[in-house]
């Protein structure tokens, strides 16, 4: 009968880290694709009013948001509690609604742009006057694709 040996100092093997660098793109992979930026942060309570005819825009990235409403608590101090507009990250005038959407439209690509669409995203306690207002400005600079975001229900009538 032979005889085994047995190995001195035998410990456990090293663990081995080959297949490290691929856990760890997957993982960026996966945080890179699940992640969602958000683009505005909102100086303005917008509750949007309710429709029953609604539909969903396919492609969002032509479009360019105008928000109008009230400032929120931290914003009322200096701004008042009327409504006002937002465009970007920044209170702005109904005069510079045009360049605004002027701005944006030139930074799309030739084909794209008479795709873009313009949304008015207002408060539903907001009144007509002020969104008349956008959209005459709208129409000077010829972005007539106008889209008002709502959400879907029933329709209410709140005539003040």
């Amino acid at each position: 009968m032979s005889k085994f040996k047995k190995k001195k100092g035998g410990g456990t093997p090293a663990i081995s880290t080959a297949s490290l660098p691929d856990i760890v793109f997957m993982l960026l992979f996966f945080f890179m694709v699940a992640t969602v930026m958000r683009d505005n942060s909102l100086k303005i309570t917008v509750k949007p009013p309710t429709a029953d005819q609604v539909k969903k825009i396919e492609k969002k990235g032509l479009v360019t948001f105008i928000y109008v409403g009230k400032p929120t608590a931290q914003y009322q101090a200096k701004f008042g509690t009327q409504p006002r507009i937002q465009l970007n990250d920044a209170f702005a005038s109904v005069d510079q609604v045009g360049p605004f959407v002027l701005k944006e439209k030139e930074a799309k690509r030739e084909e794209e742009k008479p795709l873009m669409i313009t949304s008015i995203k207002a408060d539903a306690d907001v009144g007509m006057g002020i969104i008349t207002d956008i959209k005459e400005e709208l129409r000077k600079v010829n972005a007539l694709k106008v889209n008002y975001t709502t959400k879907k229900g029933s329709v209410t009538k709140n005539f003040k």
